[in-house]
């Protein structure tokens, strides 16, 4: 186990005094003094938003999030996965597009632009394609000179801090992520786990394996992480760790290319490939656990197939995930297992800490820094130099 509720089958590693030595390391670090946005991860963390200002805005029941990358996704990934138990409506508006619903973006509901460094191109062009007087507009940016700080400013909307220290795509257990969460009708302590796992030798034990598991591919050669998903509700989870581990460790020609795989669709399609295929991949199964999944109609079930009687969709997924395993257990085939033992807010704010810690630590291995994205600047210089032509 990799907490009560994870389920975690780790790569398989041979134990040395090496990973003993990080594991004590590890322990005896301050690491949010280290790196500071980690303070978005525990109970303490201090919002730039009040309990006052989420009354408010929690009237509304329609709501538009507009933003790009780690302004977004974490929300999203939020939303999928524990749809269950969001009452109100929420659009996520994500991408350019050059054929737009004019309807559905001009629909009345409460507006929630979100942008870091408040200059981002895609998100200004949706905020001057969405807002209107009419709606409420709510602002996530930095507390700086910026075109959406000027924006909010003039149609006198509310503004609430993005923390330059928290880089987006670590931000969201910030305001980013929590306060959409808290709109959501979801418990934001209930994400922060962060004083729990850290004090958690087991958990951090396991953190250890899959670091030190990844940099031995890297060395292997293996560059590729397909994350073979068994849980459609989690898409934009592993949307939110793609952007994680590319933007985070893709420098010095170094980095890992994660591939999302949406199983058990792609045994058609992909599998052969991953089986007798090149050896340059290593693999997460993901996979969570479902009590209202429905069950197969026996009536119309043929005797041929009689073992399928009163099997729900759940475990017929979960026995070609075991399955898979199986198999890629025969083949030698390195992959890594988790098994969300109930979908809530504990679960998903564990696997944001694991991920965000572990995407931390290979950077610091790899001698990358984790908290930029130089060329990416480039490439918005070049758009801003081609559309001034």
């Amino acid at each position: 186990m990799l907490t009560p509720s994870i389920k975690l089958i780790n790569f398989k590693y041979s134990k040395n005094q090496l990973i003993k030595k990080k594991l004590n390391n590890l322990k005896k670090e301050n690491l949010i003094k280290k790196y500071p946005l980690l303070e978005s991860f525990t109970t303490n963390y201090k919002y730039s938003y009040s309990k006052k200002d989420l009354k408010k805005i929690k009237k509304g029941n329609n709501f538009k999030i507009i933003g790009m990358g780690g302004s977004i996704l974490g929300t999203e990934a939020i939303y999928r996965f524990l749809n269950h138990k969001v009452k109100k409506k929420f659009i996520f508006i994500n991408n350019l597009n050059s054929v737009v619903d004019k309807k559905k973006l001009k629909s009345k509901a409460t507006n929630i632009i979100i942008s870091k460094s408040g200059n981002t191109l895609e998100t200004i062009l949706n905020s001057n394609l969405i807002i209107n007087k009419k709606n409420k507009n709510i602002f996530i940016t930095e507390n700086k000179n910026s075109y959406l700080q000027n924006l909010a400013q003039k149609l006198k909307a509310e503004i609430f801090e993005h923390k330059n220290y928290i880089g987006g795509r670590y931000s969201v257990l910030s305001e980013v992520g929590m306060l959409p969460a808290e709109i959501m009708g979801l418990k934001e302590k209930n994400f922060k786990r962060y004083n729990f796992l850290i004090k958690n030798k087991k958990f951090l034990n396991q953190l250890i394996i899959n670091v030190s598991s990844i940099l031995k591919f890297i060395k292997q050669g293996k560059f590729n992480s397909i994350l073979l998903n068994y849980d459609k509700s989690s898409e934009n989870l592993f949307k939110w760790y793609q952007q994680l581990v590319s933007e985070s460790l893709g420098k010095k020609s170094k980095g890992i290319l994660p591939i999302i795989s949406s199983m058990p669709k792609d045994n058609h399609s992909l599998l052969q490939l991953y089986l007798d295929g090149p050896k340059n991949n290593f693999f997460t199964f993901f996979f969570v656990n479902e009590n209202n999944s429905e069950k197969i109609n026996k009536s119309l079930l043929l005797k041929s197939h009689r073992y399928l009687h009163n099997k729900s969709l759940n475990k017929i997924i979960y026995s070609q995930k075991i399955a898979t395993e199986n198999v890629f257990n025969k083949k030698n085939i390195p992959f890594r297992s988790f098994e969300i033992k109930k979908r809530s807010e504990q679960s998903i704010g564990e696997l944001f800490c694991f991920f965000t810690l572990e995407t931390i630590l290979l950077g610091r291995a790899l001698n990358v820094n984790p908290f930029d994205q130089p060329s990416v600047e480039l490439i918005k210089n070049e758009t801003k130099k081609i559309l001034i032509k």
